[in-house]
């Protein structure tokens, strides 16, 4: 175990190590939003692609990045990734096509959440539904999924931005050297397949 872990999360740090890792590379800026998030790719009026999150919730931040980690290079052309997003009040089939579509993002943001020393809690997402959600079952698959990025590994995007929270939330490292190390997990599998 390690000591000394932080023990304050600040929406600076997770944007400094989401910016400092990505825009470079990628030309992505991690965003404080309003009441909803949203992907939004570069424009005539802005020049980078933004992952926006919701009020500035830490955990929003760290769901909306995960889904920016599994988005293809044509998804991240398309705001919101090109999905049409259905809210509260969905019906029992709409509810397991949500929950199938959650599973990978959630269990990122599990793997970052746990990265960060927080608690991680599923979101479900249907407070206002008329359907039965089975949320230990949700939980499970999203375990099972993040258990499954362990072992077979994370995808590039995923695994960086693991690196560096890794190194800054459980080895102290500063934010400059969490941001390297986020870096040097993007350039080595670069360097793979050169």
């Amino acid at each position: 175990m390690v000591k000394n872990k932080q023990q304050h999360w600040t929406l600076n740090d997770i944007t400094a190590l989401f910016d400092g890792v990505f825009f470079e590379h990628y030309q992505t800026r991690l965003i404080r939003g309003g009441d909803e998030p949203v992907y939004r790719p570069s424009n005539v009026d802005t020049p980078y692609h933004q992952v926006i999150f919701a009020r500035g919730f830490f955990a929003s931040a760290l769901h909306e990045i995960s889904h920016w980690c599994i988005a293809g290079e044509k998804r991240r052309q398309l705001e919101d990734y090109g999905y049409w997003y259905l809210p509260d009040g969905r019906d029992a089939q709409q509810q397991l096509a949500f929950e199938k579509a959650e599973i990978a993002p959630q269990a990122l943001e599990q793997l970052f959440t746990h990265a960060c020393g927080r608690t991680f809690y599923v979101s479900v997402d249907n407070l206002g539904g008329n359907v039965e959600v089975d949320r230990e079952a949700f939980a499970n698959s999203v375990a099972a999924k993040a258990n499954n990025y362990l072992e077979i590994g994370l995808p590039l995007r995923a695994n960086a931005f693991l690196v560096a929270l890794t190194h800054y939330y459980q080895h102290q490292a500063t934010l400059a050297q969490a941001v390297k190390q986020g870096r040097e997990a993007l350039d080595v599998v670069s360097l793979e397949t050169a």
